[in-house]
């Protein structure tokens, strides 16, 4: 495989090389755990395997939120079983312009692996025939852990710093759920103080394909100090999505609170806003 692609892949650079790629389906419905599988089941890409968001992505809720990190190892055996070498291009698709497989992508770069890209368009922009049936049975592999391409911070580190970061935390959730209008998922509605609202849907074009390089640059340039963005969602999911955009726009790594909105509600200490 001669070229090798980060951050994401249009489905015709896809299509001469993806038999070589390790492919993760990562269709997920919030609160449907089997809902993924029963998709990936009836039609999958060629050489696919079933990435589950609550299986695989994250470990069971808890005082982190509603979807928290699994352990590093955990995901390392996980990344094994499915046959991924540290040369190899994986690629991650869904079928909610990249909501969970963003999720997929971050993991893969907090073990190291550079290689992996997000199927733009996802599965509606696959134009050959889909496999149905449980999928390939790849040989494990040796996979082995580099050093993190992503960064983190915690909830206390968040609280302690909370009064420096206005303007600098990115919420990725809807409007309505922002200005706790509407929450659908969460017990209490609101957001963080001093965040600011950029939906993942604005990355996105009709077609949900993602904007080009200086469009995304556009709609990020008005943040403060971009060497300080801290992305998050209800759960740590969608919150990939803004920083998968923003390395493709070509700026700095932000943070990921992976506890977010979800986590951010357990400490009862912590201060909400609405508006």
């Amino acid at each position: 495989m001669s070229t090798l692609f980060t951050n994401i892949i249009h489905p015709e650079q896809l299509q001469p090389i993806y038999p070589e790629c390790i492919i993760l389906d990562c269709r997920s419905k919030l609160g449907d755990p089997s809902w993924g599988l029963t998709q990936f089941v009836n039609g999958h890409l060629a050489c696919a395997q079933h990435a589950s968001l609550d299986n695989n992505l994250a470990s069971a809720a808890s005082a982190q939120g509603r979807h928290p990190l699994p352990l590093k190892e955990t995901w390392l055996h996980t990344i094994r079983r499915w046959g991924v070498n540290n040369q190899q291009q994986v690629v991650v698709y869904d079928d909610a312009g990249g909501a969970y497989a963003a999720r997929a992508w971050w993991m893969f770069r907090w073990v190291g692996h550079e290689n992996v890209a997000v199927l733009d368009g996802g599965i509606s922009s696959w134009t050959e025939s889909l496999h149905n049936g449980p999928g390939g049975s790849p040989t494990p592999s040796n996979f082995a852990a580099g050093v993190e391409l992503t960064k983190t911070i915690s909830a206390a580190e968040l609280l302690r710093r909370l009064h420096t970061l206005q303007g600098h935390l990115v919420d990725a959730r809807t409007t309505q759920r922002f200005h706790g209008e509407q929450e659908p998922i969460d017990p209490i509605p609101g957001h963080i103080p001093g965040a600011v609202c950029y939906p993942l849907q604005g990355n996105l074009n009709q077609h949900q394909r993602f904007l080009d390089s200086q469009a995304l640059a556009a709609r990020f340039s008005t943040l403060k100090n971009l060497d300080e963005i801290i992305s998050y969602c209800g759960s740590g999911v969608t919150a990939c999505h803004n920083i998968l955009a923003m390395n493709i726009a070509g700026f700095p790594e932000p943070k990921l609170f992976v506890d977010s909105w979800s986590g951010w509600i357990t400490n009862t200490d912590n201060p909400i806003a609405t508006r």
